[in-house]
């Protein structure tokens, strides 16, 4: 009896820490009102991240968020700059979707920007960009002739490449320049989430040097539909998506799989998930991992299992310091916020 009243007594003490951690939880609006639609967000540290978006437009604060120094790339006012990837307060490095495909570099805070690669070929649309060093780091685009485009870099953008072996894609297939979040780079891996006819995850297992296709439980079938975004935790990936033409769908917008890149890997759908459509999911730390789309945030502090929504605030895209604690997000509008816990 004794040791079922201390079993007791722990379950009620875990479920007030995981309340208390929740309600601890909120999201707080830095600025908003600038003529851009921000995807593009990339979190150096406490202290430095850089965001892009439609029009041209580039920010950088110094300051963990609370000041933004703007400007609308000279010569790029009609550039979509989907995502950017920054590696200091002097040195980052963009790229266009649209026409024509663009990468832009910067090794002096912003004040000049030099043409890496453009290309004016109408099949080309960029989606994300992702770096697991200062210097390698992979573009994947839109698929042409059933091959998913990749450009990669050894340099730190300097110069951009075809990838070798890029990954099949099937009819109607295609990632999702939301949020950036479709592709992640590590030491070991390349990961891809797809939607439209199909929502797969697409890894590029080192071991094997091969790509492994496994199908994912979430919404698909429409150009609209997918897996928009994807994060490792620590023991585990993290999906979300669903169906951005019907954002309060709560159904079939995320998954998980235990972090085997191997093919005994198992995805199970999350029948309590995010409380809508999210464009972008996120590692925080421990169990957490922070979710957002046009419908809100959404949190989880179980790895995924269920999900409680902190926000109703419309965001494109958050991400975590590299080296650092900051959590940004960002939408239309210019619209940045920040996660505070």
């Amino acid at each position: 009896m004794k040791n079922f009243r201390l079993l007791q007594l722990g379950f009620l003490l875990l479920f007030l820490l995981i309340t208390a951690v929740l309600k601890a939880q909120s999201i707080v609006l830095l600025q908003q009102g600038k003529p851009t639609s921000i995807r593009g967000l990339s979190v150096v540290d406490d202290s430095v991240a850089w965001i892009s978006g439609s029009h041209g437009y580039i920010a950088i604060t110094r300051d963990g968020g609370k000041n933004w120094a703007w400007q609308q790339v000279k010569g790029f006012e009609k550039a979509d700059f989907r995502d950017i990837e920054a590696f200091s307060d002097k040195s980052a490095v963009i790229m266009s979707s649209g026409t024509p495909a663009l990468v832009l570099r910067t090794t002096d805070g912003g004040a000049n920007w030099q043409v890496k690669y453009n290309n004016t070929d109408t099949t080309y649309f960029l989606d994300a960009m992702d770096f697991d060093t200062p210097k390698h780091g992979l573009i994947l685009g839109d698929p042409i002739k059933n091959k998913f485009l990749l450009l990669e870099t050894n340099d730190g953008g300097e110069t951009w490449n075809p990838f070798k072996n890029p990954p099949d894609a099937l009819p109607g297939e295609a990632a999702f320049a939301a949020s950036g979040t479709c592709l992640r780079v590590a030491s070991n891996y390349i990961g891809i989430s797809s939607g439209g006819t199909n929502a797969r995850f697409i890894n590029f297992n080192l071991t094997f040097y091969a790509w492994q296709y496994n199908p994912l439980p979430i919404s698909h079938h429409k150009s609209s539909q997918g897996a928009f975004s994807f994060a490792l935790g620590k023991d585990r990936f993290l999906f979300v998506g669903g169906d951005y033409a019907d954002d309060k769908k709560v159904d079939s917008v995320a998954a998980y799989a235990q972090s085997r890149l191997d093919a005994t890997l198992i995805y199970t759908p999350i029948k309590t998930g995010p409380a809508g459509f999210q464009s972008c999911v996120e590692f925080i730390m421990g169990d957490i991992f922070l979710s957002t789309g046009t419908p809100g945030s959404n949190i989880t502090t179980d790895s995924g299992k269920t999900w409680t929504k902190i926000d109703d605030t419309s965001f494109n895209v958050c991400r975590k310091a590299r080296h650092g604690k900051l959590v940004l997000l960002a939408g239309n509008g210019g619209k940045i916020g920040i996660l505070k816990m």
